[in-house]
Parts: structure tokens; sequence; C-alpha cells
């Protein structure tokens, strides 16, 4: 198949940051997904793949219906909730899914990262919301992850992992690195007797910074 230039620089894109999440364990076994925007649909891997190991043929175009524009190829079972983000975000050009061990611990806890403890998560993210379970891939899942998006660019799905968007797919795995480090060092925090909470009023000074 021949691909445009675009169209290959993407999925050289998602290869890459694949190779990397494997690499960090992010993204385990068959676990995860990884999309981009293209064009009226989006370029996403296949179901069954495996990040870390990503070829050319496990990216698949894929349009904003959910149809995949590629014989032989089927889209990750996670398509609805990228689309869903990529309808409501016009900004966000790439999404990554991970289980990664700290921040699905979290999850799989019930429990969200929104409590003020690192200057610098407060002012990536503000906060990682948690999405209350529902089953993967389902439209429930979707209903219940795509409403933090108004305010998020990353949330945390409950009994199931974290997904994060961003304009570039080298800021997407950026955040993924910074979320993962800081739902170790809060759970670190917690064997040492708890974290040392920001004020709002510190809180306050650190997102004025974002201007």
């Amino acid at each position: 198949m021949c691909f445009n230039s675009k169209k290959k620089d993407l999925i050289k894109k998602i290869i890459f940051c694949g190779k990397l999440c494997g690499e960090k364990n992010f993204t385990p076994g068959y676990s995860g997904n990884i999309s981009a925007r293209y064009k009226d649909g989006l370029l996403i891997t296949t179901s069954g793949s495996a990040n870390g190991y990503l070829k050319t043929s496990d990216v698949v175009y894929t349009d904003f219906e959910g149809n995949s524009l590629e014989k032989n190829k089927k889209p990750s079972s996670e398509k609805f909730l990228h689309i869903a983000i990529y309808k409501k975000r016009s900004d966000i050009k790439f999404i990554l899914h991970v289980h990664s061990p700290y921040l699905s611990s979290f999850a799989s806890a019930s429990k969200e990262l929104m409590q003020p403890v690192m200057a610098e998560n407060v002012f990536y993210f503000g906060g990682i919301p948690l999405a209350k379970y529902a089953l993967p891939s389902s439209f429930e899942l979707v209903d219940n992850t795509i409403k933090f998006f108004d305010k998020y660019d990353a949330v945390l799905m409950e009994n199931h992992g974290f997904i994060v968007g961003a304009k570039t797919i080298e800021d997407a795995y950026l955040k993924l690195e910074l979320a993962e480090s800081y739902a170790q060092v809060v759970l670190n925090t917690e064997i040492l007797g708890g974290a040392n909470i920001l004020s709002e009023e510190q809180e306050k000074a650190i997102l004025a910074l974002r201007k």
C-alpha cells in the first residue's frame, strides 16, 4: 500500500511512541492503544496489536464513525473513546491510552490524582480525575470518560488505565511520563506518612504561570 508522506510520518511517530511506552513498561503486553488525528478520521493501532512492537501494518486509518478504511485491518476496540475525544477537542491531535503500573494502581484503587502535591503536575495537569468504571470499549466508558475532557487533558479510568491527549505526540508521551512518576511519588509519600499538600494559594500561583 502506498501512503502519502504525512500518513507515513504519523505512523512512524505512533510506532516510535509505542516502542518508548513498551520500553518503560507503560503498555505491557497487548494493553493500550495509540492514535493520531488524520484527515477526516484517525490513525489508530489495530485490535490485538502490542504497542511496544508495532509495525506499519498495526496502524489503520479509520473514519469518525469507527469504520476501518483499509481492508483486513480492524481498529482497536477503544476506537470510539479516541473518536469522542477528537470530536470534543479540536486541539488534541494525538491520544495515548495505557495501563502503566502506577497510574493503573490508582485507577484500580478508585483513587483520583487531584491533590496538589508537586508543582509540575499542578502546572501540566491541574489534576487527573477518575472516570467511573464501565466495560472496556463500551459507549458507557466513552460517556464516563469524555466529560472530563472539558477541563482536563488526562483521565484515569477506574479498574482500567489512563488516557491522555495532546497537540503533539511528544507532549502526550511526556505527560504520560510525568503522570506515571507523579502516581509513584504520591504512593511513596503514603509510605512516608502522607504527602505535604500545597495550599490553595500556592496552587493558584502555579496555575498562574500558565499565562
